[in-house]
């Protein structure tokens, strides 16, 4: 039996004039931006569609923006029927997983990533971790650099992108030799991030201590539709494990591409990514190529890809 999956967009994705032309074709993307607008104290239509870019790209206000524009395009989708068997998001686009499944009110959660990002920017000074991309090596010949690295400091694998591209967060010294040694070893890649911090990685365990606090102000409802956890890329068992998980996720690696494997061998054969870019489609297709199952892919971040999207349905 067929399935179809919403993924959300991860920090990185933003763009200025992001939700733009949907929010002045739908009014229901238009309610959502004034939600937010009114959850964080600021507006949030001239931040996603005006910038500056330098603001945009700050972490307190990627987050709730990226967020917002997810969930203003998917009440779109739900609009003209169209709604998900099972959702996941890459890190931040959890949150909008939590929304669409009804576990999470948008306006707690638009808050709730605010302050996420503040805790994550503000948990390591800037310049003193970093993070990096290192394609064409497999997990394990991986894991063995890292191994190397550490005796240089904090190294560890912060993304699980797609077979070939993993995601490494830590001390910049740590990062750097990392990058050598995965060179060495035979990775196609190795290119040091422009981020501002190490994110997925135990130096941001106090961001997730301080996260924690905020979730006790949080009501945890039940879940509509199934959503994978990037911590396990396992569905979410029972409301109770919701913030535990979301707090680890902040120091922990993002199994996306276990997560997509879980969605594929599930029988989702439909994924639409929604909100701005689409690196996660990109993803799916290159963990697919392993699994070889007959799928379609779409993305949704502006009136023309939703018009491609609403003539397949």
């Amino acid at each position: 039996m067929s399935k179809l999956a919403f993924v959300f967009p991860g920090q990185g994705a933003q763009y200025v004039g992001m939700g733009k032309d949907i929010v002045e074709n739908f009014e229901i993307a238009n309610k959502i931006f004034e939600q937010a607008s009114e959850a964080i104290g600021y507006d949030m239509k001239k931040m996603c569609f005006e910038g500056p870019e330098e603001e945009l790209k700050k972490t307190e206000n990627t987050q709730p923006a990226i967020l917002t524009t997810c969930i203003a395009i998917a009440k779109v989708l739900e609009e003209k029927g169209i709604t998900p068997d099972i959702s996941a998001g890459l890190s931040l686009g959890e949150y909008a997983s939590l929304v669409m499944a009804n576990v999470m009110d948008f306006k707690d959660a638009v808050l709730l990533v605010k302050k996420r990002g503040k805790y994550m920017q503000e948990a390591v000074p800037l310049g003193v971790g970093t993070m990096a991309a290192i394609l064409g090596m497999e997990r394990e010949d991986l894991e063995k650099a890292l191994e190397k690295a550490k005796e240089f400091g904090i190294v560890e694998a912060a993304n699980f992108n797609s077979p070939g591209q993993i995601v490494i967060s830590g001390e910049v010294s740590a990062v750097e030799k990392a990058c050598e040694f995965t060179k060495e070893m035979g990775a196609k890649k190795a290119v040091v991030l422009p981020v501002s911090a190490p994110f997925h990685c135990s130096m941001l365990v106090p961001a997730g201590e301080k996260l924690a606090l905020e979730l006790e102000n949080v009501k945890i409802n039940d879940f509509k539709i199934p959503v994978i956890a990037n911590v396990n890329a396992d569905y979410y068992k029972e409301k109770t494990e919701v913030k535990d998980l979301l707090v680890k996720q902040v120091s922990h690696s993002v199994l996306w591409e276990d997560s997509v494997i879980k969605m594929l061998e599930a029988g989702v054969d439909t994924f639409i990514e929604i909100g701005p870019g689409k690196s996660l489609s990109g993803f799916i297709k290159k963990i697919n190529r392993k699994l070889k199952k007959e799928i379609s892919i779409y993305n949704v971040e502006n009136i023309e890809t939703l018009e491609k999207l609403l003539s397949n349905f």
